[in-house]
């Protein structure tokens, strides 16, 4: 009863602390850690959601771009950082879906290792070539195309194993086609790489519905099950593979053992930032998505299901990354 009543009693002080600690936080800069490069779609949320996130809590937060390992790099930095809301960490579903199946060892675990805060975003991917090299204006006659083709082709994606190269994988296989893998690190690198015509294609987020619209890519296809805000005219995957379905996510986390009501804190201006219309245009603007208000509930499901998921189509391609 004793050890009970001490263990009540120190619970208590504790959530006290934290509550306290909470009441005077922030009271210096906030580090964001940004798993991908300057200029890709991850950074552009981090940025967009940031700057406003920082104003309500009257502290700047400072992005800290940290590419590699397909976000790896990235977790194990924010994962080893102290605990006390000041450095905080944007992580894709490819970190918690996909990387656990294709490492052999990873340097975090994903679902141990963090504390979720709130889903950011929801999007879908953009089927983008390069229109100097690729004659092609709709789907149908890019599958033409590559399956033609009398050279060798290749296609960018924003690392090994991430969202952007799956899709492609699972494109392939339900098209019948070959295209060849090179790696980028980041977005931004991948869409330079179809511009200069280094590869042919890609599938990309915000990093390159903007270039989309200048003309110097051109957008055949979505992956959701929807049309996309951002790029209303072009039809989804499934409209000619039905089944074929790639979202994608982008949330805010916080190193395991972060005070309960800082995280609280942190989510209710997030949620208060996401639900600003200027906000939401420049993301949906930029094609990096649309602002997510999920509950933490409905967004663990989302995770839970990206890991199966994306466990099965790693298993029948036999993916694995040494790295």
């Amino acid at each position: 009863m004793l050890r009970l009543i001490r263990l009540v009693v120190t619970g208590a002080l504790m959530a006290s602390a934290g509550a306290a600690w909470a009441q005077f936080y922030p009271n210096r800069p906030i580090r964001l850690i940004v798993a991908f490069p300057p200029g890709g779609a991850t950074d552009v949320i981090a940025r967009t959601v940031g700057t406003p996130l920082g104003a309500r809590l009257g502290q700047t937060v400072v992005v800290d771009n940290r590419p590699g390992s397909n976000g790896n790099l990235a977790a194990e930095v924010a994962a080893k950082s102290k605990p006390d809301g000041y450095t905080l960490m944007i992580g894709s579903d490819s970190l918690f879906g996909i990387n656990p199946h294709i490492y052999a060892k990873m340097p975090v675990d994903p679902a141990k290792d963090f504390v979720p805060i709130a889903n950011l975003v929801a999007n879908e991917l953009v089927l983008a070539v390069n229109p100097a090299k690729v004659p092609a204006t709709d789907l149908p006659s890019f599958v033409e195309f590559v399956k033609s083709s009398p050279t060798k082709l290749f296609y960018g994606s924003i690392g090994n194993g991430s969202q952007h190269h799956l899709a492609m994988e699972m494109l392939k296989s339900r098209a019948g086609i070959e295209l060849t893998h090179v790696p980028y690190k980041g977005g931004g690198p991948a869409a330079i790489a179809v511009i200069s015509g280094e590869v042919v294609a890609m599938f990309g987020g915000g990093s390159v519905v903007p270039l989309v619209k200048s003309g110097k890519m051109r957008a055949l296809a979505v992956t959701g099950a929807h049309r996309s805000p951002a790029l209303p005219d072009l039809p989804t995957i499934a409209e000619f593979y039905p089944g074929y379905e790639v979202g994608i996510w982008q949330g805010l986390f916080a190193p395991v053992g972060t005070p309960q009501p800082i995280i609280d804190k942190l989510r209710t201006e997030v949620l208060a930032v996401l639900k600003q219309k200027d906000v939401a245009d420049r993301l949906i603007a930029s094609g990096s998505g649309a602002p997510s208000l999920i509950s933490l509930d409905q967004w663990a499901a989302i995770r839970r299901h990206d890991f199966e998921s994306y466990g099965a189509v790693i298993k029948s391609i036999g993916l694995k990354v040494d790295d």
